[in-house]
């Protein structure tokens, strides 16, 4: 079959609209201006990756299933933003303020949101393996099933907070806020809790097995069935806490901790009362 000059044209220029295309590893909708994204309130599905969208401002945007790998979102102001699903991966988003936003089943390994405002976002089944989280809002937040495991949150607000099932193996927390925070059943193996405000959390059958307790206050808190293996409590608030039925707990690794009447121990435990 012979092709007319105009159709072969054509063809070679699709091709290699095609070729350019495969190798630049976009969708067609990766070409949204800001200004396009702003208009539709978000790109859902869209190919964003390495993008500038510092301090963008929209709310109830949609950015489900967007890939914003490497994307600078510094200072934006996204409330009740929707990134379901999307890829967040290493993307920087310091400051960034996404109050109620939906993160379920995100893609955020080694994503930076230093100084962010999450409070009450969902992050049930997110990967945030290695996030820094360092000074950040998570009042509220749900982090059911998600893997947080060598994350930072150092100095982090998240009274409230929910990490039901949690992986957090390694995960620094020094003195952060969890008054109330819910990490049951949660793998929270060898992580640091220095300097915690723990009051009234819930840690019921989790595994705290190698973590450091030091200076932290768990007043009231539960910890009934918790693995405590090679657990360091040194100086630690327990007031009211109850850690009934909790296991691998070594008495000579309970130092200058301290309870009241209410405190729950394991048999054979004593503690000297706070003052």
């Amino acid at each position: 079959m012979r092709l007319s000059v105009s159709a072969g044209k054509t063809a070679g220029a699709a091709l290699m609209a095609f070729v350019l295309g495969g190798f630049a590893g976009l969708n067609p909708l990766a070409a949204q201006s800001l200004d396009e994204i702003i208009a539709q309130n978000g790109c859902a599905d869209c190919d964003l990756r390495l993008r500038e969208l510092r301090e963008l401002d929209l709310k109830g945007a949609d950015f489900q299933e967007t890939v914003l790998r490497e994307a600078d979102l510094k200072e934006a102001n996204l409330p009740e933003g929707n990134f379901k699903d999307a890829d967040l991966r290493r993307a920087e988003m310091e400051r960034i303020k996404i109050p109620k936003g939906d993160f379920s089943n995100a893609s955020m390994r080694g994503v930076d949101l230093e100084k962010a405002i999450l409070s009450d976002s969902l992050f049930p089944e997110a990967d945030l393996r290695n996030a820094d989280l360092n000074e950040t809002d998570l009042s509220g937040a749900d982090f059911s099933n998600a893997d947080l495991r060598n994350a930072s949150l150092i100095r982090s607000t998240a009274p409230g907070a929910v990490f039901h099932r949690a992986k957090m193996d390694n995960v620094d927390l020094e003195r952060t806020d969890l008054t109330g925070a819910d990490f049951s059943r949660s793998r929270l193996k060898f992580s640091d809790l220095d300097r915690v405000v723990a009051r009234n959390a819930n840690f019921e059958a989790a595994d705290l097995s190698g973590v450091r307790l030091s200076s932290a206050d768990l007043s009231g808190a539960s910890l009934r069935h918790a693995d405590l293996s090679g657990a360091l409590l040194r100086h630690t608030k327990l007031a009211g806490a109850d850690l009934s039925n909790v296991t691998g707990l070594s008495m000579d690794r309970v130092i200058g901790a301290c309870g009241d009447a209410q405190t729950k121990l394991p048999d054979g435990f004593t503690l000297k009362p706070c003052q």
